[in-house]
């Protein structure tokens, strides 16, 4: 009995100094590093994300470290004459609805442009992730710098700047210190990021971030059919239309008529500004639904109301000026049949004519 009872303390304590030892350490981001991604299988064309990982080999999860360790930017050395390009962006950069090769980033990689009287290849990489916040991009901005890009295409929408769409965004959520750590040492956190509280003592337990820690081997097993098949997300053969009628609302984000630009979160933009550094930025107005429909005299799409969104556009683009950032206003470019399942998401002959313009404005852009 004596020894039973001597084994059980022991093994008790073991627990406690290996539990203690987990939440002062913290190695779930060091392990997210681990990854059989551009070593056995070929790194991802995209981040994580999906809901369905049966059919789609493929989940979201919020370890940057992972999710940057599974995709092809890691695993890529520079080549010669080649031109390294990132995309950031929602959902319609990502490419819902998309396969891998019909992004815009798919459809820009391998071009040939001439900068400076040379010619060089578009070696582009999709890092784009769904949802709308600006935080969101500019958090995977600073990751995207680390692999020394030579251009970044920024796309965003009216819709990733109300200060509340921030902090939405799960991925967000769960790298809220990192991004905390990020805004001060670019100046002062707004107040809309004092919202977001730090991970509280029993969050940063082994018991609950035990789900993480096996996202982080289900990510590698999925590694497999990701490599036999290339499909990454589903592909649904049937899906609902984006909407095209709508009731006579004025209303963006329950105010009616001009947003106010207090509540939008301007600042994000001159970040990702300072992040870039001399790593040239093209700041993209992606477009947009622009409906026929019931109503569409007071709204242009699902989101947006047409006073409100012409206002924002003209700030944008105000910005834009005063800043002397390269802007890119593609807003109207697509007619509404080149959209999917939403107001932002188009399909891949809609992504071509924006790749195509982008080619257009590219070598006078990068003079």
């Amino acid at each position: 009995m004596k020894r039973i009872l001597s084994f059980t303390l022991k093994v008790f304590f073991f627990l406690i100094i290996l539990l203690a030892l987990y939440y002062l350490i913290q190695p779930e981001p060091y392990l997210g590093k681990i990854s059989l991604y551009n070593f056995i299988f070929p790194g991802r064309e995209r981040l994580p994300f999906g809901e369905n990982p049966r059919v789609a080999y493929n989940f979201s999860l919020y370890n940057l470290n992972a999710m940057f360790a599974s995709h092809e930017i890691s695993g890529v050395q520079e080549q010669d004459n080649s031109f390294r390009v990132i995309t950031i962006g929602d959902s319609s950069v990502w490419g819902t609805l998309l396969k891998p090769e019909e992004t815009l980033a798919g459809q820009l990689d391998g071009e040939k442009i001439k900068i400076h009287g040379t010619e060089r290849t578009l070696e582009v990489y999709n890092l784009g992730y769904p949802t709308l916040s600006l935080a969101k991009d500019v958090l995977i901005l600073q990751r995207g710098m680390a692999y020394k890009p030579d251009l970044i295409l920024w796309f965003t929408t009216m819709e990733s700047f109300p200060n509340e769409k921030q902090i939405e965004s799960p991925l967000l959520a769960k790298n809220s210190e990192e991004f905390a750590q990020l805004l001060t040492s670019y100046g002062q956190i707004p107040g809309w990021m004092l919202k977001s509280s730090p991970e509280s003592f029993w969050e940063k337990t082994l018991f609950c971030q035990r789900r993480a820690l096996m996202d982080l081997i289900r990510l590698q097993l999925y590694g497999f059919m990701w490599a036999a098949t290339g499909i990454d997300q589903d592909y649904p053969a049937d899906y609902p239309a984006a909407q095209v009628d709508f009731d006579r609302d004025n209303s963006f984000h329950g105010v009616d008529g001009i947003y106010p630009n207090d509540q939008m979160a301007w600042e994000l933009l001159d970040v990702g500004m300072k992040i870039a550094g001399n790593v040239p930025v093209i700041l993209i107005n992606e477009p947009i639904l622009i409906s026929d429909g019931e109503n569409s005299d007071i709204r242009y799409n699902f989101y947006y109301p047409r006073q409100a969104y012409d206002v924002w556009r003209k700030d944008l683009a105000d910005r834009c000026t005063g800043e002397k950032w390269k802007c890119l206003d593609l807003w109207n470019l697509l007619s509404q049949s080149d959209f999917t399942n939403s107001a932002i998401h188009y399909n891949s002959e809609g992504g071509q004519k924006v790749a195509d313009t982008i080619l257009d404005v590219l070598p006078e852009s990068l003079q």
